[in-house]
């Protein structure tokens, strides 16, 4: 027996009559009557006596009517319950972000969400750069400020909330620190720091191609756990690596120079989370992102206009 059945019957034993059965329902007439046939051979016995002229409830349809509205009708109020509470935008929003990727943007977000939703409480933590979607997967964050590209079948990508250029992150003495700019095709020529972890392979690409355009080979050097890691590898002269332009703001060094690759596309940063998980929070938080974003794109073009 499905509920649509149940629905079908009780209408039906509303109105005694199939036309308007079906309009109320959006269905056509002989559907209306298929359904109510099926759920008689489920039953056993008629529900409905019918003639050219009119319908009525036999004495078992009655009885049915009698016990199943009211249960239909608690059926829908805890529906109701269950989805008024899906609605409501407050609890706890763990929010991971890696490494930069966590912007200047990030402030104005937080505080417009915290003020359209004053019933939240936001927490943050960094996740890895050798590991940035296990967090999120293991549920230790609910929502992730991440580096594109994310395919992944179970997550859901939503508003990309910057994008911005890629640098050669070399030692200070290094010849490419005269530089103006260089290829990935200089890459060949030099060791770049690995970095150990489970994250998916085509995101290692984006981030530290292995190959040049041309196909020459990027030798890979020591492998790092941490963004630290990486920059202390390269401050001694044991390699360098493809980094972005906001690593100049939040992790700037004196040993370690940063030069702009000319040829690589820009890192896109933007939300993350589970399909599976998503709530009316992460959705609200998204939306204010996705404002603040476009208010900050739009301010962006009048400056420059």
């Amino acid at each position: 027996m499905e509920l649509r059945e149940i629905e079908c019957f009780l209408v039906l034993a509303e109105e005694i009559h199939f036309r308007r059965t079906a309009e109320r329902l959006h269905l056509s007439a002989p559907r209306v009557s298929q359904t109510i046939r099926l759920l008689e051979r489920q039953v056993g016995a008629p529900l409905f006596e019918r003639t050219s002229r009119r319908v009525r409830l036999t004495s078992l349809g009655e009885q049915f009517y009698r016990e199943m509205r009211p249960a239909y009708q608690e059926l829908h109020r805890a529906f109701e319950r269950v989805a008024s509470a899906a609605r409501e935008v407050d609890g706890l929003l763990r929010l991971g972000f890696l490494g930069s990727a966590a912007n200047e943007l990030t402030a104005d977000i937080l505080g417009r969400f915290q003020a359209r939703h004053p019933g939240c409480r936001v927490t943050m933590s960094e996740v890895r750069c050798a590991d940035p979607l296990g967090p999120l997967r293991a549920g230790d964050v609910d929502m992730l400020i991440t580096r594109l590209p994310v395919h992944e079948e179970d997550l859901t990508v939503g508003p990309v909330l910057l994008s911005e250029p890629r640098m050669l992150a070399v030692p200070v003495g290094h010849p490419f620190a005269r530089r103006e700019s260089v290829s990935v095709e200089d890459l060949a020529e030099e060791t770049v720091v690995d970095v150990a972890g489970p994250a998916p392979d085509y995101w290692w690409e984006f981030h530290a191609p292995t190959r040049t355009p041309s196909g020459k080979q990027i030798q890979r050097g020591p492998a790092v756990a941490t963004f630290q890691e990486l920059l202390a590898q390269i401050s001694t002269g044991l390699g360098v690596s493809p980094v972005v332009e906001s690593v100049s703001r939040y992790h700037a060094r004196p040993d370690v120079s940063l030069v702009p690759i000319r040829d690589l596309p820009d890192s896109e940063v933007a939300l993350v989370w589970r399909t599976n998980a998503e709530t009316a929070l992460l959705r609200a938080f998204a939306s204010v992102a996705a404002e603040v974003t476009a208010e900050a794109g739009r301010a962006l073009i009048r400056s420059t206009a």
